[in-house]
């Protein structure tokens, strides 16, 4: 049987419930669903930043390393 999942008086204090908790104690995962939020803003926004030539040679090649591309 799963734990009931408790009501929370904010959303700081449900982050911190799961943060601490092992979801498969309360939700049964084999009976999820894949979900669309079509809504969704981009979480990405375009700066313009001068910098240094060096600078930015050496954020390309950590850019690189990571596999993030650069623009």
């Amino acid at each position: 049987m799963r734990k009931s999942i408790p009501q929370f008086a904010s959303e700081d204090e449900e982050r911190d419930f799961w943060a601490s908790q092992d979801a498969t104690e309360y939700i049964d995962f084999s009976e999820a669903r894949p979900a669309l939020f079509p809504n969704l803003k981009p979480s990405t926004v375009t700066v313009s930043v001068r910098l240094p030539e060096s600078l930015l040679d050496s954020l390309k090649v950590l850019a690189h390393k990571k596999d993030v591309p650069y623009r």
